[in-house]
């Protein structure tokens, strides 16, 4: 008999690889999605919310409240990554509009109120730049408590994208990453190093694409847009090959044995120039410089090292293609 579905909230900036998460987090029956909460980042706050609206339509997803949330980082001057995942979000994928409601409340108020409502602690999983959940656990210390955990697609171990030395979702809003890093609140961080772990090869995007399935030849579609940007960072193995990107964060919600974890402490330099918004993961044991004990052992964040890129990518191509099954938790 299969355990209870794990009561999720999504925080999203829905560009191509968010939609890919959505997907996977609607259709996999081990997640109960109880709400969305949306922030500016891959593109502009009322694009988010219009791509989240359109991608749980074409999921099939029951009428999940959805808020906008904070439209630029705390002090960060916005940027967005149009650059990565075109003007619309999408990439090339067009959708027709949705008429589903939006919540009349701020985000942060949205994900108070579930928090606070649901019947167990649950686990929120942060797919954009963390602003909304600093807003919320600064304005609602009494939902801390309520987060089971927050599992995060942000940060790196070692090199950036966004930069040299930061990921793009930590970068766009540093004060919020630190704010959420050092809240107390137990945090997996899945950063760019299991982000580029799980791909599909490109002879199966290309089956994807052909699928009777819309919801299959969405994913297609949006793989093989980010195989072509990516292409030349040189992360992905296999020519024409993608990343699931955040659909992996889900993932390891669902099935968290795909993981190699690591708790360690982790800070976010906030100085103006190269290094800002670069997570520093202090992978250390035993004794620093002077004789200081490491504070491994009692940090609240667990990084993500590793994962098994290959169950990974299975189990989110199971969830989206209806001709396959679902692996079972």
């Amino acid at each position: 008999m299969s355990a209870r579905p794990i009561p999720v909230v999504l925080d999203v900036d829905t560009g191509v690889d968010d939609a890919l998460a959505l997907l996977l987090a609607v259709r996999h029956p081990a997640l109960e999605l109880l709400a969305i909460s949306c922030a500016g980042g891959n593109v502009p706050l009322a694009q988010v919310v219009e791509n989240t609206r359109r991608v749980l339509d074409l999921a099939g997803a029951p009428p999940v409240p959805i808020a906008a949330g904070m439209h630029r980082p705390l002090v960060e001057t916005p940027q967005d990554a149009s650059y990565v995942h075109g003007v619309s979000g999408l990439g090339a994928l067009e959708l027709p509009p949705s008429e589903r409601e939006v919540e009349p409340v701020h985000a942060v108020e949205l994900l108070r109120r579930t928090l606070l409502d649901a019947p167990e602690p649950v686990t929120v999983i942060a797919l954009a730049p963390l602003t909304n959940l600093a807003v919320l656990l600064r304005m609602h210390p009494e939902v801390l408590p309520r987060i089971a955990r927050i599992v995060m697609m942000g940060g790196a171990v070692g090199a950036g994208n966004a930069t040299a030395a930061a990921e793009f979702n930590v970068w766009h809003d540093p004060e919020a990453a630190e704010i959420v890093l050092t809240s107390g609140v137990p945090v997996v961080m899945y950063g760019l190093e299991p982000f580029y772990r799980a791909t599909v090869p490109a002879e199966r995007i290309a089956e994807l694409g052909r699928s009777a399935d819309p919801v299959a030849r969405a994913a297609g579609a949006l793989l093989a847009h980010l195989a072509g940007v990516t292409e030349d960072e040189g992360r992905v193995d296999g020519a024409g090959a993608a990343a699931i990107g955040d659909a992996g964060t889900v993932a390891a919600v669902i099935d968290p044995t795909l993981l190699r974890l690591r708790r360690a402490p982790v800070r976010v330099a906030l100085a103006e120039g190269p290094t800002r918004g670069c997570t520093v993961v202090d992978l250390r044991t035993g004794l620093g410089a002077g004789g200081e004990t490491t504070k491994e052992a009692e940090s609240h964040v667990e990084v993500v090292l590793d994962l098994d890129g290959a169950r990974c990518a299975e189990l989110f191509l199971a969830a989206v293609d209806a001709g396959a099954a679902v692996p079972a938790r």
